[in-house]
């Protein structure tokens, strides 16, 4: 189900609490919100608290484009799987090796968020769970793709894509994916996720360690 409100958020925190409003009917003890850190984390927050769900996180990441990292070539799953836009690698004359160098890169960063958000705890059951995965926007939705790839190799029951902003095209890609996708903002012009904040502050690691001990303490 794709929405098209007024395309702006005060903040992330702002974004969470709209998106968890459309999101009421995934209540449920079933639920489990997976934020992509980090932004995703702040959005998922809120979407969890409002859904009564568990929180956890799930850490695509992606392959940005020689020369031009903010542009997805395509991105790596936390099982070091990697998806690419066929298409822009060959436009592009990517090379094999450039993708290769590119994937170990990005699964070293994985491990160490992983590392460093969870350390030793246990990764939450998604196996036969209502699934919310939440980012702060979409664009290319590379790093989405590669968090549906993994969510789906545990045997959810539902797998719904949660996000506050993405272009049209790409909302329509993910319904092909999911079960579901609900998105507040669809705009015909899109740019950069950034645009459609008031606030779009880099997120560090330290905020995403406290909201999810804080989300501990308020499950407790």
């Amino acid at each position: 189900m794709t929405e098209s409100f007024d395309c702006f958020f005060k903040d992330r925190v702002d974004a969470g609490i709209q998106l968890s409003e459309r999101l009421y009917h995934l209540k449920s003890e079933k639920t489990v919100v997976l934020a992509v850190p980090r932004g995703g984390v702040v959005v998922g927050f809120e979407v969890a608290k409002k859904l009564d769900a568990s929180l956890s996180i799930i850490i695509p990441r992606k392959i940005g484009a020689p020369g031009n990292s903010e542009l997805a070539i395509g991105a790596v799953t936390e099982d070091g799987e990697s998806i690419l836009d066929l298409s822009l690698v060959s436009f592009l004359g990517v090379d094999k090796k450039y993708i290769e160098a590119r994937k170990i890169h990005e699964m070293s960063e994985i491990k160490r968020r992983m590392r460093l958000y969870l350390g030793d705890k246990p990764r939450t059951s998604l196996k036969d769970r209502i699934i919310v995965i939440v980012d702060d926007g979409l664009a290319t939705g590379a790093t989405m793709k590669a968090a549906v790839k993994s969510t789906l190799l545990q045997e959810p029951a539902k797998v719904v894509i949660a996000v506050p902003v993405a272009p049209v095209d790409t909302i329509e890609a993910m319904k092909k994916l999911v079960d579901e996708v609900v998105c507040l903002c669809t705009p015909k012009t899109f740019f950069a996720i950034g645009q459609f904040y008031q606030n779009f502050s880099q997120v560090e690691d330290d905020e995403v360690i406290s909201l999810l001990k804080s989300f501990e303490s308020l499950k407790k």
